[in-house]
């Protein structure tokens, strides 16, 4: 009997170890789940209403406005060197029609050089610095 309480009081003793070595991982920042940033962008007739970004890399979900196209409006980043290379997490989750807003999936953009724009809309291609 003795045996018995022993062995379960230690495995008690393991898993409530664990529980909370789990939970220091967390709040440690060895498991933290970064913040994710909201960026707006309004789209009139072909053009971006900020024309330029610079952000600190991280996590990022932009909603796009239409702001009276008259016509669905979309959103790509791309590397600037690739603007062909879309980074489909960066699109809109559907295509935002006029007067309304969209935002895109979650994306994690890492330090470099990057182009924003809508071929539906025919923008320009503007800059975006992550640093």
């Amino acid at each position: 009997m003795y045996k018995s309480v022993l062995t379960f009081t230690l495995a008690v003793m393991a898993f409530v170890n664990f529980g909370f070595s789990q939970d220091m991982a967390h709040e440690g920042g060895m498991m933290k789940k970064e913040a994710v940033k909201n960026i707006t962008l309004e789209q009139t007739k072909g053009a971006f209403s900020v024309h330029g970004l610079t952000l600190e890399a991280g996590a990022y979900q932009f909603e796009i406005i239409n702001n009276n196209v008259g016509k669905d409006v979309g959103f790509v980043i791309a590397p600037v060197a690739q603007p062909d290379q879309h980074i489909k997490e960066a699109y809109v989750t559907e295509a935002v029609k006029n007067n309304t807003s969209q935002k895109t999936n979650i994306v994690n953009l890492a330090p470099g050089e990057y182009v924003y724009f809508c071929p539906l809309n025919e923008t320009p291609q503007y800059k975006l610095t992550v640093k």
